[in-house]
């Protein structure tokens, strides 16, 4: 299968292990960003995954890309040129310290690019799955627009279209957000978020308590419902996370087709290593299930257990097998050493 995923790749600064901007005398060098990561989630389980942005032509830009050509992501619909690519600065929480992000991508290529950078119809041609987020149509006005454009031809070529809402406070506000997303749900088939993402993108709010570590399935049932008959989406999700502390997290999911809701089990993560990028992996490993697997519950149970995966693993990206996930998905928790 060809999908297509679209959004800007960034620069990750990031202290080693727990420690603190402050105190960090050195930073480490990543690469990643939302749909970004999803491309590399499905190049792992055997798709060809295309990823569109526009990186400026230096050798970082190059970096950029070579960072995802090593995961078998085929990078020939990035355009070259811009001034800058947008950096982001992490640092990763532990116990009742959260994590904490500082964004630096200002005025970077994609957020600037034209429409004219991309052959839109080009990049859909052959193409069976489109997937992009909120977090694009957030950078730029610019932005919104390449969106929409490429959500029309991939209307016009007949491919399936998913978004994950993906709500950034520091990047716009709940008003703006709506004001931009929801014209753009008329051609989404698979919507995926949490309870914050379907509140501030879509105005939707169902009842979870997440610093309480509070997230009754049932709320979403009736907020799903409604988004169906607003949108007439093929498929809503959603992930539940039980926010207990930075390193200690229940994490779970729940999807509904129009007539079916269904809940998946529940992973008790603890501790996490690195949460940023798990609900990208949630959504490369939904996108693969629905593509492949017999039924949505499935491809929900897939999806959950490649992003508790993901929660063990440092960086942005699931470095993980559609093996490892299957055998989680089974059961197989232990953790012992596979030798």
């Amino acid at each position: 299968m060809t999908i297509i995923t679209m959004g800007e790749l960034m620069l990750r600064l990031a202290p080693p292990g727990n420690a603190r901007f402050i105190q960090a005398p050195v930073l480490n060098v990543e690469f990643g960003g939302g749909e970004a990561n999803v491309a590399v989630s499905l190049a792992n389980y055997g798709h060809h995954a295309c990823f569109v942005s526009k990186l400026p032509a230096h050798e970082i830009g190059q970096a950029a890309v070579n960072s995802l050509r090593r995961y078998g992501v085929d990078t020939s619909f990035v355009a070259r040129g811009g001034e800058r690519i947008g950096i982001y600065f992490q640092e990763t929480g532990s116990a009742m310290r959260p994590g904490k992000v500082i964004y630096d991508r200002a005025h970077s290529a994609i957020s600037e690019a034209k429409p004219g950078d991309f052959d839109f119809d080009r990049i859909f041609e052959g193409a069976d799955w489109f997937h992009w987020t909120g977090i694009t149509p957030a950078l730029s006005d610019g932005a919104a627009e390449l969106v929409r454009l490429a959500c029309q031809a991939a209307k016009r070529h007949n491919v399936t279209v998913s978004c994950d809402l993906n709500f950034r406070a520091k990047l716009w506000t709940a008003e703006k957000a709506r004001l931009v997303m929801t014209p753009l749900m008329e051609y989404v088939d698979v919507c995926i978020g949490n309870e914050e993402d379907a509140q501030k993108c879509l105005g939707f709010t169902p009842k979870a308590d997440v610093e309480g570590g509070k997230t009754e399935a049932e709320g979403y049932r009736d907020i799903f419902r409604q988004m169906t008959e607003k949108f007439g989406f093929k498929y809503t999700a959603a992930t539940l996370r039980e926010s207990f502390s930075a390193s200690h997290n229940g994490w779970k999911a729940l999807i509904y087709d129009g007539k079916e809701f269904y809940e998946s089990k529940r992973y008790d993560i603890d501790p996490i290593v690195d949460r940023v990028g798990g609900g990208d992996s949630f959504s490369g490993g939904l996108i693969h299930g629905l593509l492949t697997m017999p039924s949505m519950k499935d491809a929900l149970e897939f999806a959950v257990a490649a992003s508790a995966l993901k929660h063990t693993i440092p960086g942005d990206v699931n470095l993980v097998s559609e093996a490892e996930v299957q055998s989680l998905a089974a059961g197989n928790a232990s953790g012992r050493i596979i030798r």
